[in-house]
């Protein structure tokens, strides 16, 4: 058995789907692995996302230590998110996902634009 916090679970895959139980914890974290950034620049990254759902899923995943949100004392106030030690770890994972998606879509579909997903990431 497996326990985070109060929660049981009974196999570590339950966590991990637990953890990223929508598309949107992943899209975040992809644009974290580029740098860290401010809430209005993931907004932007992740246009299709209403600021109330990126709200939450930033709270879920600084909760879970995905993510850390630093606020510096400054007018106006100023947050930046980043990646905690355990969530640059999803970086193999995020490129084997990009890659296998690549993949998918030569074999299924077509490709338009070999760099729209790709963004500023340095995958080494």
């Amino acid at each position: 058995m497996y326990y985070i916090n109060d929660k049981q679970y009974t196999c570590s895959v339950s966590v991990t789907m637990d953890i990223f139980n929508d598309r949107w914890k992943l899209a975040v974290i992809w644009y974290l692995l580029e740098n860290d950034k401010r809430f209005k620049e993931l907004s932007k990254d992740i246009h299709e996302i209403s600021q109330k759902t990126l709200t939450i899923k930033l709270k879920e995943l600084e909760e879970k230590n995905i993510i850390t949100r630093e606020v510096f004392a400054e007018v106006p106030p100023k947050v930046v998110y980043s990646l905690t030690p355990i969530g640059m770890k999803l970086k193999p994972l995020l490129k084997e996902m990009f890659e296998w998606g690549i993949e998918y879509v030569k074999e299924n579909g077509k490709i338009t634009d070999e760099n729209a997903c790709s963004s500023s990431i340095c995958w080494d």
